[in-house]
């Protein structure tokens, strides 16, 4: 399930980057992007 996510939060932010939105909204996505990754690998460390 988080594995999908951080699929589609990397979709979002290249939607973004692509499209030149503000950097305020870029700077939010990718701060909960690298959340995302750190909870995964956090998660796989776990197991």
């Amino acid at each position: 399930m988080l594995k999908y996510d951080i699929e589609q939060m990397r979709e979002v932010l290249n939607d973004l980057m692509e499209k030149g939105g503000n950097y305020d909204e870029i700077y939010k996505v990718s701060i909960a992007l690298d959340q995302l990754i750190i909870d995964y690998y956090r998660q796989m460390s776990v197991i």
